[in-house]
């Protein structure tokens, strides 16, 4: 990315303390991660209203339904496989039956740390958006987190979001903050319709110029509205599209952000390729991110060479020729991996 591009710590651990404060419906539980999911500081400010669970996330899950029942807001902070695994029947029953307004932030999602298979979110759009009554958003820069929460707050049942931590990079202005059910135009072009969540769309924005460059025309967007999904100006530009469409993204390729979009062209009856760039049906060992998503085909070089097949033209660009990654240590004291 840009030299210059602006990179901020610990958004979510300032910004949910400002905006909780003349909210006091808004409560925070933690199974045991209160630094690793930046609520320290909500726990320090507003002591009555944070509630430590311990490592039993089930019990914290089912609670919050509770609490929820008897109006209150409750905000459950975890990493984001302790939220769907652990817990699934808790959130089908008790949060999800009954429409609860319970918001659940899943740290680390997909290749996000170094973990290994036993910490990686890699299936928890396609767990998650099967629940009747539930919304998913994902962030994927510094103004979807200052943004997130009050787009959560517009739902009135429970939302899940895949959440960021630590040094993260703004992608995008401040002032135009993430909006429920809309997706953001990066770029416009006639040739590809790229759409890229999370992480992913970071890679995809170094790839950018290059690819302009050797003459392909991309309709770049970034979307963080994963359901419900009705993006009237995503399927328009797919039906546009010279060549067809990419979706790009940090989880499975089975049910996540390809799968929705290849079920709305399916129902629309739409003729177009579609190529899904994501983690391909496995499971992912533990290493650092930039590692990850080379070794598994999530990175800039990845779409590039999707984009050669997709269009079967040679383009002939090099690593070099890319803008630079911002990479953050991995054992940072802002934990943007680690555990």
């Amino acid at each position: 990315m840009s030299a210059n591009m602006e990179i901020l710590t610990k958004v979510h651990a300032k910004n949910l303390v400002k905006w909780a404060e003349k909210r006091p419906e808004v409560l925070v539980l933690s199974a045991d991660l209160t630094s690793s999911t930046e609520v320290d500081a909500f726990r320090d400010t507003y002591p009555d209203r944070f509630y430590s669970m311990g490592i039993a996330e089930q019990n914290m899950l089912s609670f919050a339904g509770g609490l929820a029942r008897e109006g209150l807001k409750p905000h459950i902070h975890t990493f984001a496989v302790f939220i769907y695994r652990r817990a699934y029947d808790q959130i089908s029953m008790s949060i999800a039956y009954p429409n609860l307004p319970v918001r659940m932030f899943g740290f680390l999602p997909g290749i996000m740390t170094p973990g290994g298979a036993t910490h990686q979110a890699i299936e928890d759009i396609a767990v998650m958006r099967a629940l009747p009554n539930m919304t998913v958003l994902e962030c994927g820069d510094a103004t979807d987190v200052e943004s997130v929460l009050d787009v959560a707050n517009q739902v009135k049942g429970p939302v899940y979001i895949r959440m960021l931590r630590g040094e993260i990079p703004r992608l995008f202005p401040a002032d135009q903050p993430m909006e429920l059910g809309k997706s953001r135009l990066i770029r416009e072009g006639g040739d590809i319709v790229l759409l890229t969540s999370g992480i992913c769309t970071e890679e995809a924005l170094r790839a950018a110029k290059a690819i302009e460059e050797k003459g392909i025309s991309v309709h770049h967007r970034h979307v963080s509205t994963l359901k419900p999904f009705h993006d009237e100006e995503i399927m328009k530009a797919i039906e546009k599209s010279r060549y067809g469409v990419i979706t790009m993204e940090n989880h499975t390729i089975v049910g996540g952000l390809g799968t929705i979009v290849a079920e709305l062209m399916a129902e629309a009856g739409m003729g177009k390729k579609l190529v899904r760039i994501g983690i391909k049906d496995t499971f992912v060992h533990g290493a650092s991110k930039q590692y990850l998503m080379k070794e598994y085909g999530l990175d800039a070089m990845s779409l590039i060479g999707e984009i050669e097949k997709l269009t079967g033209r040679e383009l002939n660009i090099s690593e070099s020729e890319l803008t630079e990654p911002y990479i953050v240590e991995v054992h940072s004291k802002a934990k943007a991996e680690a555990l």
